[in-house]
């Protein structure tokens, strides 16, 4: 069984910085990419951003990009989202995957975690 589990969420003033980790079970998901999207309630689902399996490549949508760092730690298995700035519209539940490919796209990922809330108050 593969678990990716989610951390670090919580509620923050806007302006602030949170970072989110992404604790995933099984070694082999060293060699997957790691992304993040972000469900906010009444909303599709939004790609925050990704990582290569080695770490050097790394993907953001427009809406986050200056304010957002993924990065990873394969010695610990782990993904990170480092969100600078919040704004009330990051308020979202985040979620890591793993999947084959540096993509945006949700079809590209295999395996998700349940996610963590993030409350950004204005």
């Amino acid at each position: 069984q593969v678990q990716l589990t989610e951390s670090g969420g919580g509620l923050v003033q806007a302006g602030d910085s949170l970072s989110l980790s992404c604790a995933v079970s099984e070694r082999f998901l060293n060699a997957y990419a790691m992304a993040w999207f972000r469900q906010a309630p009444g909303k599709e689902r939004e790609f925050v951003g990704v990582v290569s399996r080695g770490g050097g490549t790394t993907e953001y949508h427009d809406s986050v990009k200056g304010r957002v760092t993924i990065s990873r730690d394969n010695t610990k298995t782990t993904a990170f989202l480092q969100i600078n700035s919040q704004k009330p519209e990051d308020t979202a539940v985040y979620c890591c995957a793993g999947g084959g490919a540096v993509s945006s796209a949700v079809r590209h990922y295999t395996y998700w975690g349940r996610g963590t809330q993030v409350t950004v108050s204005s």
